[in-house]
C-alpha cells in the first residue's frame, strides 16, 4: 500500500513539475545597451590627408566674411579679431592662421563610424514674372503672416531648437496648409505670391533647394531666399520612385527625376504632394549676387557646406574628404560651414554649395557621395 502510495506521490510531483517548467518562460537575452560615442574625436593636423594642397586664402577669405557674424559669440572672438585678419594676405599665412588657431576633431556617427552622406545643391534658374499668365502659372509664395512658430522651451527646455508651425482656428492652433492644401483648388494663399513660373517642378526643385533665381521676361534676374517653412517634414519624391520601381537607385538623381516628370505628366502632382514640406521665399535686394545661407552671409561656391548645426557649429570650417559627383575620383577641400537644411541631420551628413545655374546643377544632382568630416574649432575650447 506505501509503495503503490509513493509510486501515485513521485508521479504527481513530476507531472507537476513538468508543468511548472513549461509555464515558466526562460529569461530573454537582454541586448547590452547601445553606448554613443561622442561626435567629435580631437586629432592631430596629420591625420588630415590633402590639407597641403589648398587654396587656403579663398577660404581664408569665406571665413573673414563669416566673423562678421561670428565675432558675437564668444567662442569665436579670438579668431575673427580684425587685428589678427587684416594681416593674412596670402595662402601660407591662410594655411599658418588655421594651424595655429585651430584644433581639428573628426566627426563620428554615434556608432563611432566615420563615414557618412554628401548630397549638393545650387541655385537654380527659373523663368518666371510677376503677374500670372496662361503661360506664367505657378506662384511662388512670400512668408504669409497667419502662418505661426510655438516656441515651447520656456516651459520645456528639453524641447530647445523644437518648434512646431501652425495657424489659429477658433480658440486652437492647428497644422498649417500642407503641400497639397496650398497648391489645391481652394488656394488658401491667394494674394500671397511674389512671382509666378512655368514650370510645377522647376518650382519643386527651388523649394528643395532653398533659394534660387528668377529670369523676368524684360531681362531682369532676381534672387529669391527661404523665408520661411510650414512645418511638415520633408520627405524625398526620390525615395518614392525608387520604392515604386520607377528607377532604380544607379539611375537616381535630380536629371532623371526631371525625365521621368517630363514622360509621366498625368502623374506629377500626385507625386509632388507626397511632400507634405513647403517653402516660402522672399524677394532679396539687388546687392545680393549669391544668396545667403543660414549664416546670413553669401555662400561661396563649391567652399560653403550645409551641415547640422547641432553637430557641427555654423561658421567652422571643416575639411571633407570625398570624391567628385558620379566618379571615383578624390575630392579633398576645406570648406565652411555655413548652412543648414531641413534634410541635412546627423553626424557625418552634408549638403555641398556648387554656385548658379545649370553647370552646378548638374553637379549638384548627381552628387551623392561618401564622405568624411574635420571640423576645425578654436583651440581654446579644448580646454573649455
Amino acid at each position: 500500500m506505501y509503495r503503490r502510495l509513493n509510486i501515485v506521490l513521485l508521479t504527481v510531483l513530476f507531472v507537476f513539475s513538468a508543468l511548472f517548467t513549461a509555464c515558466v518562460k526562460k529569461p530573454e537575452k537582454i541586448p547590452p545597451p547601445v553606448v554613443e560615442v561622442p561626435p567629435l574625436k580631437e586629432v592631430e593636423w596629420q591625420d588630415l590627408d590633402g590639407w597641403a594642397a589648398q587654396d587656403f586664402l579663398k577660404v581664408f577669405d569665406s571665413f573673414r566674411k563669416s566673423c562678421r557674424v561670428l565675432q558675437r559669440q564668444n567662442r569665436w572672438q579670438d579668431v575673427c579679431r580684425e587685428e589678427v585678419l587684416s594681416r593674412i594676405t596670402s595662402s601660407s599665412e591662410a594655411e599658418e592662421f588655421f594651424r595655429s588657431r585651430f584644433q581639428p576633431y573628426q566627426v563620428r556617427n554615434p556608432d563611432g563610424s566615420t563615414v557618412g552622406l554628401l548630397t549638393g545643391y545650387y541655385v537654380p534658374d527659373l523663368e518666371g514674372s510677376r503677374t500670372p499668365s496662361k503661360h506664367f502659372s505657378y506662384p511662388l509664395y512670400r512668408d504669409p503672416d497667419d502662418l505661426l512658430t510655438v516656441d515651447l522651451t520656456g516651459v520645456y527646455p528639453e524641447l530647445k531648437g523644437f518648434r512646431l508651425k501652425g495657424r489659429v482656428v477658433g480658440k486652437k492652433v492647428v497644422p498649417y496648409w500642407s503641400r497639397e492644401e496650398i497648391d489645391g483648388p481652394g488656394q488658401p494663399l491667394e494674394g500671397e505670391e511674389i512671382f509666378w513660373v512655368n514650370d510645377p517642378v522647376d518650382l519643386f526643385f527651388l523649394h528643395i533647394q532653398g533659394s534660387g533665381r528668377i529670369n523676368l521676361p524684360n531681362g531682369e534676374e532676381v534672387l529669391v531666399g527661404y523665408a520661411n517653412q510650414n512645418g511638415f517634414p520633408y520627405r524625398s519624391i526620390g525615395k518614392l520612385l525608387l520604392e515604386s520601381g520607377a528607377m532604380t537607385r544607379d539611375q537616381m538623381s535630380m536629371q532623371n527625376i526631371r525625365s521621368w516628370a517630363q514622360n509621366n505628366p498625368d502623374k506629377v502632382a500626385k507625386l509632388l504632394n507626397e511632400n507634405p514640406s513647403y517653402i516660402f521665399f522672399t524677394e532679396l535686394s539687388p546687392d545680393w549676387k549669391v544668396p545667403p545661407g543660414s549664416l546670413g552671409i553669401p555662400l561661396t561656391p563649391r567652399y560653403s557646406l550645409a551641415v547640422d548645426p547641432a553637430i557641427i557649429p555654423l561658421g567652422s570650417p571643416v575639411f571633407v574628404t570625398t570624391t567628385w559627383p558620379g566618379t571615383d575620383y578624390p575630392l579633398k577641400r576645406l570648406m565652411l560651414a555655413q548652412d543648414t537644411g531641413g534634410a541635412i541631420k546627423g553626424a557625418v551628413r552634408g549638403d555641398f554649395f556648387w554656385g548658379i545655374g545649370r553647370t552646378a546643377g548638374n553637379f549638384a544632382g548627381r552628387m551623392k557621395q561618401d564622405v568624411h568630416f574635420w571640423v576645425l574649432l578654436p583651440a581654446k575650447d579644448r580646454d573649455s
